[in-house]
């Protein structure tokens, strides 16, 4: 009996640190949506010093750095694909241990830049999660050019 209560618990853990998915992703007019006053994010398009990242540079045709974007992506531990359209990439990333889940978005507006934005759902701090894992994706993206 004490283990299926334990087990019950760790399951309401998981689905709490997943949080909601937020109703804001995706792009509305040209912009992906801005980050929160919190530290546990990060937007390309901000311009705001505490949550500006540069956005992805890239040479060639949209098409191909988009393939090449969502390579890197599947590539990554406990991240999934949630929408995938011409210009527009939706993914969830989960941590190992709480399964606390970030949302990363990818849009490309025009040849030769994608523009990132990735965030916390829960919390207020992330210790600058969602920037390492953007500077990473950045790494492995241009490694594969």
């Amino acid at each position: 009996m004490k283990r299926l209560g334990a087990s019950v618990i760790g399951c309401m853990m998981m689905v709490s640190c997943a949080g909601q998915r937020p109703v804001n992703l995706g792009v509305q007019s040209g912009r992906l949506s801005d980050c929160p006053s919190k530290p546990n994010c990060v937007n390309s398009q901000a311009m705001d010093d505490d949550h500006a990242i540069a956005p992805f540079q890239y040479k060639g045709k949209k098409k191909a750095a988009f393939n090449r974007l969502k390579k890197v992506v599947e590539s990554f531990e406990r991240t999934t694909i949630i929408e995938e359209k011409e210009n527009y990439l939706s993914v969830e990333c989960k941590s190992a241990i709480m399964g606390f889940v970030d949302d990363v978005e990818f849009y490309f507006p025009e040849e030769n830049v994608i523009h990132v934005r990735s965030a916390s759902r829960l919390g207020y701090s992330d210790l600058g999660v969602n920037r390492k894992r953007v500077e990473q994706l950045r790494k492995l993206f241009d490694a594969e050019s």
